[in-house]
Protein backbone atom coordinates (compact mmCIF):
# COMPACT_ATOMS: atom_id res chain seq x y z
CA UNK A 1 0.00 0.00 0.00
CA UNK A 2 1.24 3.85 -0.60
CA UNK A 3 -0.44 6.62 1.91
CA UNK A 4 -0.93 9.88 0.45
CA UNK A 5 -1.43 12.78 2.74
CA UNK A 6 -2.13 16.34 1.40
CA UNK A 7 -1.37 19.54 3.13
CA UNK A 8 -0.94 23.29 2.18
CA UNK A 9 -5.04 24.32 0.94
CA UNK A 10 -6.51 27.35 1.74
CA UNK A 11 -8.60 29.89 0.86
CA UNK A 12 -6.63 33.00 -1.16
CA UNK A 13 -7.95 35.68 -3.52
CA UNK A 14 -7.77 35.74 -6.86
CA UNK A 15 -3.78 36.42 -8.85
CA UNK A 16 -2.37 34.59 -5.17
CA UNK A 17 -0.63 31.91 -4.78
CA UNK A 18 -0.28 28.37 -2.62
CA UNK A 19 1.86 25.15 -2.83
CA UNK A 20 0.15 21.67 -1.77
CA UNK A 21 2.48 19.03 -0.55
CA UNK A 22 1.76 15.52 -1.02
CA UNK A 23 3.97 12.94 1.55
CA UNK A 24 3.79 9.57 0.34
CA UNK A 25 4.75 6.60 2.90
CA UNK A 26 4.51 2.94 2.60
CA UNK A 27 5.62 0.77 -0.61
CA UNK A 28 6.28 3.53 -2.54
CA UNK A 29 8.26 2.04 -5.24
CA UNK A 30 5.17 0.51 -6.19
CA UNK A 31 4.20 3.40 -8.06
CA UNK A 32 6.15 5.29 -10.89
CA UNK A 33 4.11 8.65 -11.50
CA UNK A 34 2.74 11.10 -9.04
CA UNK A 35 0.38 13.49 -9.79
CA UNK A 36 -2.27 16.18 -8.41
CA UNK A 37 -6.25 15.85 -9.73
CA UNK A 38 -8.71 18.11 -8.98
CA UNK A 39 -12.69 18.16 -8.65
CA UNK A 40 -15.03 21.30 -8.20
CA UNK A 41 -18.90 20.86 -6.61
CA UNK A 42 -20.87 18.78 -9.60
CA UNK A 43 -17.69 18.62 -11.76
CA UNK A 44 -16.05 15.61 -13.15
CA UNK A 45 -12.65 15.23 -10.87
CA UNK A 46 -9.90 16.21 -13.62
CA UNK A 47 -6.40 15.89 -13.87
CA UNK A 48 -3.95 19.04 -13.02
CA UNK A 49 -0.12 18.22 -13.50
CA UNK A 50 1.62 14.44 -13.38
CA UNK A 51 5.33 13.40 -13.03
CA UNK A 52 7.48 10.28 -13.69
CA UNK A 53 8.88 10.15 -10.33
CA UNK A 54 12.11 8.17 -11.80
CA UNK A 55 12.94 10.62 -14.76
CA UNK A 56 11.18 13.95 -13.74
CA UNK A 57 9.09 14.15 -17.10
CA UNK A 58 5.90 16.58 -16.16
CA UNK A 59 2.24 16.90 -18.10
CA UNK A 60 0.08 19.40 -17.34
CA UNK A 61 -3.34 20.28 -17.80
CA UNK A 62 -3.67 23.23 -20.68
CA UNK A 63 -5.91 25.43 -17.52
CA UNK A 64 -3.07 25.75 -15.21
CA UNK A 65 0.03 25.35 -17.83
CA UNK A 66 2.17 28.53 -17.18
CA UNK A 67 0.78 29.07 -13.90
CA UNK A 68 1.34 25.83 -11.38
CA UNK A 69 4.50 23.68 -11.01
CA UNK A 70 4.81 20.18 -9.49
CA UNK A 71 7.90 19.11 -8.53
CA UNK A 72 9.35 16.66 -6.21
CA UNK A 73 11.81 15.59 -3.23
CA UNK A 74 12.61 12.72 -3.47
CA UNK A 75 14.64 12.78 0.56
CA UNK A 76 11.43 13.14 2.07
CA UNK A 77 9.16 11.15 -0.70
CA UNK A 78 7.19 14.62 -1.50
CA UNK A 79 5.44 16.07 -4.02
CA UNK A 80 4.69 19.85 -4.58
CA UNK A 81 2.08 21.97 -6.66
CA UNK A 82 3.26 25.45 -6.73
CA UNK A 83 0.36 27.19 -7.60
CA UNK A 84 0.25 30.55 -9.20
CA UNK A 85 -1.84 33.72 -10.57
CA UNK A 86 -4.73 31.87 -9.29
CA UNK A 87 -8.41 32.11 -10.14
CA UNK A 88 -11.31 31.64 -8.71
CA UNK A 89 -12.06 28.57 -11.49
CA UNK A 90 -9.31 26.77 -9.64
CA UNK A 91 -11.84 26.40 -6.28
CA UNK A 92 -11.57 22.97 -5.88
CA UNK A 93 -10.62 19.74 -3.90
CA UNK A 94 -7.45 18.55 -4.79
CA UNK A 95 -6.11 15.33 -4.41
CA UNK A 96 -2.51 13.56 -4.72
CA UNK A 97 -2.64 10.16 -6.71
CA UNK A 98 0.17 7.79 -7.26
CA UNK A 99 0.07 5.02 -9.68
CA UNK A 100 1.88 3.13 -12.64
CA UNK A 101 1.84 5.64 -15.80
CA UNK A 102 2.91 4.10 -19.03
CA UNK A 103 2.41 7.20 -20.84
CA UNK A 104 2.25 10.47 -18.62
CA UNK A 105 -1.41 11.02 -19.42
CA UNK A 106 -3.78 12.34 -16.76
CA UNK A 107 -5.82 8.93 -16.96
CA UNK A 108 -7.60 8.54 -13.49
CA UNK A 109 -7.05 4.86 -14.52
CA UNK A 110 -3.32 4.89 -13.99
CA UNK A 111 -3.74 5.95 -10.52
CA UNK A 112 -4.31 3.01 -7.61
CA UNK A 113 -2.84 5.35 -4.56
CA UNK A 114 -5.44 8.29 -3.86
CA UNK A 115 -4.82 11.20 -0.80
CA UNK A 116 -8.18 12.25 1.07
CA UNK A 117 -7.45 15.81 -0.51
CA UNK A 118 -7.21 19.65 0.48
CA UNK A 119 -9.68 22.12 -0.36
CA UNK A 120 -8.72 25.18 -2.68
CA UNK A 121 -10.76 27.95 -2.50
CA UNK A 122 -10.22 31.13 -4.63
CA UNK A 123 -12.10 34.14 -4.41
CA UNK A 124 -12.73 37.24 -6.88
Amino acid sequence: QVQLVESGGGSVQAGGSLRLSCAASGHTYRSNCMGWFRQAPGKEREGVAVMSTGGGRTNYADSVKGRFTISQDNTKNTVYLQMNSLKPEDTAMYYCAAGVCLRLGMDRADFGYWGQGTQVTVSS
